[in-house]
């Protein structure tokens, strides 16, 4: 895999040719790697990080590869860091360094996630076990793309600055529009950016190793490779459709093992008919977007008087609250959205007919008695037989987890040659 490298260009002045140029940091954008790889180094640290503390010849029958295979990458990533032994927990009466258990070495190290949202920008950071160490929401700045990925780049470094006993390693951004995942561009309308530098001004900002990725196809990532139910693996040749609502809607869809990253960005749901009435931005009615999105629910909870109007506008958290009190009209709009999103997934299933979906997104999590409208109206949309349909175990930290497995996934696909990367 080619990795692009963008070099800070050096200012050279009249004395120029008696001093040498002043070394800068490359910046290096690496595109992320949203699947299970089957590396062999790979394997070992992912089983190390599902399974660990484990002994070799654990590793070995959980990887299906040889123990001397196992014992190389084992040694390989001791040295690199990556992976630290466990003397106190060797069994009793073992002898020699591979009955010695291992486990990731998470504690020298942190990556650090960036989710931009419509609204809100989340900041993560977590360990290499893909554990959240700590988050933060800050708004997400508006205006010039510059600006504001300037402004998320000094949040982010300041907020990883609080852990000063670790090592930052690598940085990963998920956001939505269109995501050129080789040079880090990006085109977001609904923040009115044009050819946003997103990989290089947070590369810049962080001075990381940096990866942007579409945030549902990260989304679906995060459940392949950080979610439990990874544990047991993927069937080969298995499919899944991961379907995701809130602010927006998007679906990624999963093939043996890896998200189908299309080359020109991921497709679009946003304008799916419903039979709604609502009004889309598109001048057309009925559109997904338009219907099931917050600002949506929103609008039709202030037009119906269910929320009161104020200075500030009602946020969903008011909503929930007023339905989950007993307001039966606000209730209703919730199981109304419930119902189009349970019918939408149905037609979505029927077409691509998966071997599993999960559903993502607050439009889901935040609200569990729309659950069941959910399930009914699917069942009724749907022709198929039902197969493997869940609701995401991550809950209302999807877009947590979307943007730290972007941070670990190339050191999870290729730990040798991440770390070469992450090398002053």
């Amino acid at each position: 895999m080619s990795t692009p490298t963008l070099s800070s260009p050096t200012r050279t002045g009249s004395a120029s040719r008696f001093q040498r140029p002043v070394s800068r940091p490359r910046l290096h954008i690496v595109p992320p790697e949203l699947r299970i790889s089957d590396g062999p180094a790979a394997g070992v640290l992912r089983v190390a990080r599902s399974r660990g503390p484990l002994s070799r010849d654990v590793a070995a029958k959980a990887t299906g590869l040889s123990i001397a295979t196992v014992n190389r990458q084992v040694s390989a990533l001791l040295d690199l860091g990556l992976l630290r032994e466990r003397g106190d927990l060797t069994p009793s009466g073992a002898i020699g360094r591979p009955r010695v258990p291992f486990e990731v070495n998470h504690e020298p190290y942190l990556t650090v996630g960036i989710h931009i949202g419509a609204v809100v920008t989340s900041i993560i950071a977590s360990d290499l076990r893909g554990k959240v160490l700590g988050a933060v929401e800050v708004p997400t700045p508006q205006g010039a793309s510059a600006d504001a990925l300037t402004g998320i780049a000094r949040s982010a470094r300041a907020f990883a600055s609080r852990w000063h006993r670790r090592r930052p390693l690598w940085a990963g951004v998920a956001l939505g529009g269109r995501v050129d995942a080789q040079t880090g561009v990006v085109d977001h309308p609904r923040l009115g950016w044009k050819s946003a530098q997103v990989g290089a001004i947070i590369a810049t900002g962080l001075g990381l190793p940096v990866s942007v990725a579409a945030h549902v196809e990260a989304m679906a990532a995060s459940e392949l490779l950080l979610s439990p139910d990874s544990e047991d693996g993927v069937a080969q040749g298995e499919t899944g459709l991961y379907f995701y609502a809130r602010e927006t809607a998007g679906i990624a869809i999963t093939i043996d093992g890896r998200v189908h990253t299309p080359s020109s960005g991921p497709g679009s749901i946003a304008h799916l008919p419903t039979g709604s009435s609502a009004q889309c931005s598109c001048g057309s009615r009925g559109c997904l977007e338009a219907t099931i999105s917050d600002r949506a629910v929103i609008s039709a909870a202030l037009d119906a008087g269910i929320l009161p109007e104020s200075n500030q506008r009602p946020t969903m958290s008011a909503l929930y609250k007023a339905a989950s009190s007993g307001s039966v009209p606000a209730h209703e709009i919730l199981v109304e959205r419930a119902q189009v999103l349970g019918k939408t997934v149905a037609m979505l299933r029927d077409l691509f007919n998966p071997d599993r979906v999960i559903l993502g997104g607050q439009a889901f999590t935040e609200y569990p008695a729309g659950i069941p409208h959910v399930a009914e109206a699917f069942a009724q949309a749907s022709s198929l037989e039902r197969r493997d349909i869940r609701i995401s175990g991550f809950g209302n930290r999807v877009q947590e987890y979307a943007s730290t497995v972007v941070s670990l996934s190339t050191i999870y696909s290729d730990p040798v040659g991440a770390m070469r990367r992450t090398s002053p």
